[in-house]
């Protein structure tokens, strides 16, 4: 696939269990020309490049190979999947001090080759992993995207499409804040179809409750927890959401996503990246979508943006 005379290259920093899914569902979907794969583990990497190379047959047209930092010089997207899992019982936050040091060797790296493309970061906590890429690499701030809170507006979605019955592509719905315990549901703008949900509710549901909807929310939120606790990670899921947004880039789609960008003075909130509707194109985040919260979930919102901002001392310390 091709844009303009350009070959569009994907590198992928981490071959564990999602920058492998993200792999495989890449050559599936023909977003881009190029794959490198980048591991500590070079054999592992190879082992992965070998493996996807075996499946083109059935696949997209893809060159595929394990690589280095000098391959950085020429992608459009870097993607970093590397760092230290979230064991069973750990917060995402409890992340922080191993990931913040990983990430500051592996973004100069990247930087030291060149590199020009955009940033997508997907490893965990991953709003505070993004502002730290974006501090480390000098990059502007629509080049530096975390994966946010996608995978949490796709958990929603689904759970809210089996409740109700209907095809979850007609539930349009965001949940918004830190990726990880204190993110929240925005209910007063979730639709089935063009109804407000409460209007959907009360008109063609009337045996649905409220308990529900809360118990519904805390599923996703919790949702983590629970498939670490039964496999050992999640990986397949955010894999698709890295794709989604890979090829929202890509495609110059202009498609509205619930990222992790950084937030200047949006939702009253200042120099933190976090969890919000925002407009992905060729140039990365084109713009933030400021929608319209009532009063309580702004206020749950400040207080997801609180945490983070407390949390984000290991990056101050390591930029200033």
């Amino acid at each position: 696939m091709l844009f303009g005379n350009k070959t569009t290259r994907i590198v992928i920093i981490g071959t564990g269990f999602v920058g492998s899914s993200y792999a495989f569902s890449l050559i599936n979907q023909n977003v881009a020309d190029e794959m490198v794969l980048i591991d500590l583990n070079k054999e592992k990497a190879e082992g992965d490049a070998m493996d996807l190379n075996h499946g083109l047959p059935f696949g997209s047209p893809m060159k595929i190979w394990a690589g280095d930092y000098s391959d950085c010089k020429d992608a459009d997207i870097v993607v970093i999947t590397a760092g230290a899992n979230q064991k069973p019982g750990e917060t995402r936050l409890d992340l922080i001090e191993k990931n913040v040091k990983i990430f500051k060797g592996i973004v100069g790296d990247v930087m030291n080759h060149e590199f020009r493309g955009i940033f997508i970061v997907a490893t965990n906590p991953v709003d505070i992993l993004s502002y730290a890429t974006w501090k480390f690499s000098g990059l502007p701030m629509e080049r530096v995207i975390g994966s946010g809170t996608i995978l949490d507006t796709a958990r929603f979605r689904f759970l809210l499409s089996r409740y109700f019955d209907i095809d979850v592509r007609n539930i349009h719905g965001y949940i918004m804040g830190e990726h990880g315990d204190t993110e929240l549901p925005v209910w007063s703008q979730t639709r089935i179809g063009s109804e407000i949900i409460d209007r959907y509710m009360a008109n063609f549901k009337p045996d649905a409750k409220k308990e529900d909807l809360d118990k519904i929310f805390i599923n996703v939120r919790d949702a983590a927890y629970d498939i670490i606790e039964r496999k050992g990670a999640t990986h397949y899921a955010i894999a698709m959401g890295l794709k989604r947004l890979t090829q929202a880039i890509l495609r110059n789609e202009h498609s509205i996503l619930t990222v992790s960008t950084l937030l200047r003075g949006e939702y009253g909130l200042d120099d933190l990246y976090i969890g919000v509707p925002a407009i992905v194109s060729r140039n990365g985040v084109e713009s933030v979508i400021e929608i319209d919260l009532n009063d309580e979930e702004k206020k749950k919102l400040h207080y997801s943006a609180e945490v983070l901002k407390k949390a984000m001392s290991p990056i101050f310390k390591m930029t200033n």
